[in-house]
């Protein structure tokens, strides 16, 4: 791990040197300028960006409504809107600043055969790794979502790693048995890390018209309502990707520092932050300042040192 210029908060993330173990997670941060119109935020406060879902041609998204508030969280089915994989490395990668931070494409994909075409087209682009989306239909599997089963999960990701060198992050699902299992097989097709989790499927029902809110019927749940079940999913997945060097970036209702730390300590390397931006837009600094003062105040010299430091109960 690198502590570049004795920064406590530099990551070695599959291969990437990160100024900060905080990652903006894809579907937050539009396609990595959103935030930059906020006074008071800046990209260099982060280590990473994850740019907003892409598919290979351009989609629209679901009928509204897409979004919904819940009980200490959100749900969301905006359905990829995106402009297409060649407009965004046209005419989106140009206008981002890659001095300031890393960014990271998110590809989806519908078959196989368009997250390797997605694939192809960001390997021809300055971005700096891709996370794989594997929660997407699969519309040769009758709808089944590749990120449910370990072999579609590994067949995508085998796939697409066999046309690019860049660092490959695959996004685990959590509406699946074993979350340690599907990271084992992505590992062996050749994934570089791991984002656990994506969001957790739900509903929400309008009691005057008895119809569910969202207009794709279910989404996705995020925010502090699923934080304790990306804890132990993190956790688990770890045992199986320490062994092979494989970084975890951990995410799921990740509201201060305090969060942060605590997916630092079950074993994540980078944390994400999404719905958390919502409430404050200015939670990034929030979260370095806190996480620097964690290590001040326990005597540790740099945030690699508390990963996976979770002691076994009793």
């Amino acid at each position: 791990m690198s502590n570049e210029n004795g920064n406590p908060l530099a990551v070695d993330f599959a291969g990437l040197a990160l100024a900060s173990p905080i990652v903006l997670l894809s579907g937050c941060v539009g396609f990595g300028e959103e935030y930059t119109r906020v006074e008071g935020f800046s990209n260099a406060d982060v280590g990473g960006i994850c740019l907003k879902g892409t598919t290979l041609e351009l989609r629209l998204g679901n009928e509204p409504h897409r979004i919904y508030e819940t009980p200490a969280g959100m749900l969301n089915a905006i359905g990829l809107q995106n402009p297409g994989a060649r407009a965004v490395v046209n005419d989106i990668l140009p206008n981002l600043d890659f001095a300031e931070t890393r960014f990271f494409a998110n590809i989806s994909g519908s078959i196989v055969e368009e997250y390797v075409e997605v694939a192809r087209a960001f390997d021809d682009s300055p971005i700096d790794a891709m996370e794989i989306n594997i929660s997407c239909p699969n519309v040769k599997a009758g709808g089944a979502a590749f990120g449910n089963y370990p072999e579609m999960s590994a067949q995508v990701v085998a796939a697409v790693r066999a046309v690019t060198d860049k660092p490959l992050i695959t996004k685990l699902s959590p509406n699946q048995t074993d979350s340690a299992d599907n990271a084992r097989r992505c590992i062996e097709a050749g994934t570089d890390a791991l984002a656990v989790i994506n969001t957790v499927t739900g509903m929400a029902v309008d009691l005057e018209s008895r119809q569910p809110v969202l207009g794709n019927g279910a989404g996705g749940l995020s925010g502090p309502a699923i934080k304790p079940i990306a804890l132990l999913k993190v956790h688990q997945v770890h045992q199986v990707a320490a062994p092979h060097g494989v970084p975890i970036l951990g995410q799921g209702g990740i509201t201060g520092p305090e969060d942060a730390l605590e997916f630092i300590v079950a074993g994540a390397t980078t944390v994400g932050l999404g719905t958390g931006l919502f409430y404050d837009p200015l939670l990034c600094k929030k979260v370095n300042d806190g996480i620097r003062a964690y290590l001040a105040d326990h005597g540790f010299g740099h945030v690699h040192e508390l990963v996976g430091t979770l002691a076994s109960p009793g």
